[in-house]
């Protein structure tokens, strides 16, 4: 019987260890971000943008990052004018990130102040998520420094 209990107790084990080393290990949200295929044009210009030390930093953050989908919507013209001005790009994507750490059922409607400095609206009814006039699409995606929630829209900050 102690046998038994042995091979059981060494089961467990070993079936633990190997959900281990399925799960990716925690990562800060700039790597974390990266393992999502659907985020690869975010992730290219946040690359572009210099904004990748932000994103490893030690947080919290929330990212509210627009889908390639998203990104697909936006006119030629306005992504040509973000890819040519690396300031420009660096406020309209810091416009997506918030320094606190805001899981969806956390957000509360009202006003994050982003990283840019410009209020960002939020609002939830039930498990619908709304950041401005974007949905999101997928919440909670964990993080080591935060969290991030893909969204349907890229979010321009408001005109100084």
């Amino acid at each position: 019987m102690f046998a038994a209990l042995r091979r059981l107790a060494l089961s467990a084990i070993i079936l633990a260890l190997a959900a281990c080393a399925t799960q990716p290990a925690p990562a800060p949200l700039a790597e974390a971000l990266t393992r999502d295929a659907q985020l690869s044009t975010f992730n290219r210009l946040v690359e572009q943008a210099g904004l990748k030390d932000e994103l490893r930093a030690a947080g919290p953050l929330t990212v509210f990052a627009p889908s390639d989908e998203a990104f697909k919507a936006v006119p030629a013209k306005t992504l040509e004018s973000l890819n040519a001005n690396k300031e420009q790009l660096k406020a309209v994507l810091r416009f997506h990130i918030v320094a606190a750490k805001l899981a969806a059922a956390d957000i509360k409607p009202g006003n994050q102040t982003t990283l840019q400095g410009a209020p960002l609206m939020l609002a939830r009814a039930g498990d619908f998520v709304t950041v401005e006039e974007a949905m999101v699409q997928r919440a909670d995606l964990g993080a080591s420094n935060g969290v991030a929630h893909v969204i349907d829209r890229v979010l321009m900050p408001p005109k100084k």
